[in-house]
C-alpha cells in the first residue's frame, strides 16, 4: 500500500512538472519594444492588441517612434529592450559597444516613389535628382543599391521624420523618396508614382533586434515573443484587414493600411537573415566608414529563439 502511495505521489509530481514546462512564461516585467509606423510593426501590434502576448504569459509595452534617430537615442539610454531596425543598425551598435543582436528578419517592402508632378517614370530621368533617404539606415542602402544597378547618381536629402518626408514628396519639394508600406500605397493613390520596390530588386535588410541582457536574462520571454509574433502573422493572413484595421490607426497608420493589407500581401513568420544579405550590408557600411571591423553574421545575431 505504501509502495502504491509512493508511485502515485511520483506520478503526481511528474504531471505537475510536465504541466509546468508546458505553461507559458509568467513574468511581471514587460519587454519594452520600440516600433516605427511601418508594416514591419503590424504583427507586433496585432500580437499586443489581440492578446497573443498575454496568452504566452508575456507583457510587452510598445513604444512608438517617428524616426530611427529617436529610436536609437532611446536604445543608447537603456530605455528599450528591443526594436524594429536593420542589419546596419545592429552593426553600428556593436561598433559602439552596444550589443543589440539580430534575432530575426521582418516583413518589409520598401518603395521608391517619385513626386506627383515630377514626370520621372524611369531611372534615367531620376539621374542627378534629389532623393530623400535617412543616412546610414536601410533606406539609403536600398537607394544606393538601386542607383548602382541602374548606373545613375542621385542627390541624397536627409529627412528623418516619416510625416515630413511624406509631405515634402506630395508637395513636389522632392523628386523622389524611399518609403515603407502602408504609407507608400496611400501616397500612390494620391498621385505619387511607383518606380521600383525592394522586393523586385531582392533587397532585404530589415531586422528585429534584442539587447544582449534581455536575451541572456529572459530567453523564455524572447521565445514567447516569437510564438506570439508568429500567431499574429497567421491571424493577419487569415483575417479580413477590415476587422483589425481600426487597431492600426491607433498607432499612426493611415486608413490606407486596410487597402494595402487587403491586396495580395502575405506575411511571413520570423526567419533568419541570409548570409548574402548580411555580407552585402556589411560591405556597404564599411565602404561608408560607419563600421570598421570585419564582422561575421554570428557575431551580431542569435536565431535560437525562432528555431
Amino acid at each position: 500500500m505504501k509502495r502504491m502511495s509512493l508511485v502515485l505521489a511520483v506520478l503526481v509530481g511528474l504531471t505537475a512538472l510536465f504541466n509546468g514546462c508546458a505553461r507559458p512564461v509568467a513574468e511581471q516585467k514587460p519587454i519594452r519594444f520600440g516600433i516605427l509606423p511601418a508594416e514591419s510593426a503590424i504583427p507586433i501590434i496585432i500580437a499586443k492588441e489581440k492578446g497573443f502576448f498575454d496568452k504566452e504569459g508575456l507583457k510587452v509595452e510598445l513604444v512608438s517612434f517617428n524616426s530611427p534617430n529617436d529610436r536609437n537615442v532611446a536604445v543608447q539610454a537603456g530605455q528599450i529592450d528591443a526594436i524594429i531596425a536593420d542589419i546596419m543598425t545592429s552593426l553600428t551598435f556593436h561598433e559602439a559597444g552596444l550589443g543589440m543582436k539580430i534575432t530575426s528578419d521582418i516583413n518589409e517592402d520598401f518603395k521608391l516613389l517619385t513626386s506627383p508632378n515630377s514626370g520621372i517614370d524611369t531611372f534615367a530621368k531620376l539621374n542627378g535628382k534629389d532623393v530623400s533617404i535617412v543616412p546610414n539606415f536601410v533606406l539609403e542602402y536600398i537607394m544606393d543599391e538601386m542607383a548602382a544597378k541602374n548606373n545613375i547618381k542621385y542627390k541624397p536629402v536627409s529627412i528623418p521624420s516619416f510625416s515630413a518626408r511624406l509631405e515634402a514628396l506630395m508637395a513636389d519639394r522632392l523628386s523622389a523618396v524611399v518609403f515603407t508600406e502602408p504609407q507608400a500605397t496611400m501616397m500612390i493613390t494620391q498621385g505619387a508614382k511607383l518606380l521600383a520596390t525592394s522586393k523586385e530588386y531582392g533587397l532585404k535588410a530589415g531586422t528585429l533586434l534584442f539587447n544582449e541582457k534581455t536575451l541572456s536574462d529572459r530567453p523564455k520571454s524572447v521565445k514567447a515573443f516569437y510564438l506570439a509574433y508568429n500567431k499574429a502573422v497567421n491571424y493577419i493572413n487569415e483575417t479580413d484587414a477590415a476587422q483589425y484595421g481600426g487597431i492600426l490607426t491607433k498607432y499612426s497608420f493611415p486608413d490606407a493600411v486596410v487597402k494595402y493589407l487587403s491586396g495580395s500581401v502575405k506575411y511571413e513568420k520570423a526567419q533568419k537573415i541570409s548570409e548574402e544579405s548580411f555580407k552585402s550590408v556589411l560591405e556597404w557600411t564599411r565602404a561608408k566608414g560607419t563600421v570598421k571591423k570585419d564582422y561575421k553574421l554570428k557575431d551580431i545575431s542569435n536565431f535560437n529563439f525562432i528555431e
